[in-house]
């Protein structure tokens, strides 16, 4: 098999992602940290239960949304759980199963702290750019998280930790 390496031009974008990406999750963990004392997935972890019915998810769906493993959410929902921001309960319908259920001052910590996050998130990255970069920027991340992931659990490329069959609710 012969190797097709990357042109110039392909080159230039790659390293102009790296450094974008890298920069982007520096700047958003910094101020994340400075704010709440938490790195950026805690935050998103808190975002994500913010979001769902009764701020509560399975952790396999969590995991799966977040794109982390099961052992990596575990790790970081076991320091929230410490702090106060959530908290763990056996599934209803999977005895299995465990759900993550974001607190009171877990979200009060959110509220606190999200004006902050979204502005260094318009500040870093969307006040750079014009609405239709917006649009094109949404398209190609779309299309390369697709294209690693997969529809669904049955077409996900193998290796990819987060994908498990969905579960019925634990609610």
């Amino acid at each position: 098999m012969t190797t097709r390496w990357l042109t110039p031009k392909e080159q230039r974008a790659w390293r102009a992602y790296i450094a974008a990406t890298q920069l982007l999750e520096d700047a958003i963990d910094r101020q994340l940290q400075q704010e709440a004392g938490m790195p950026h997935l805690y935050y998103t972890i808190l975002a994500y239960l913010s979001e769902v019915p009764e701020h509560r998810l399975r952790m396999t769906d969590l995991a799966e949304k977040l794109k982390i493993t099961r052992s990596r959410l575990t790790y970081a929902v076991t320091r929230l759980e410490k702090d106060g921001l959530l908290r763990r309960e056996d599934c209803r319908w999977d005895k299995r199963g465990t759900v993550a259920v974001l607190t009171d001052e877990g979200m009060t910590i959110l509220e606190q702290t999200a004006p902050g996050h979204v502005e260094t998130v318009r500040a870093s990255l969307f006040d750079r750019l014009t609405d239709e970069q917006v649009e094109q920027l949404e398209e190609i991340c779309t299309g390369i998280a697709e294209g690693l992931q997969g529809d669904d659990a049955q077409s996900a490329p193998e290796g990819v930790p987060w994908r498990r069959r969905s579960s019925p609710s634990c609610s």
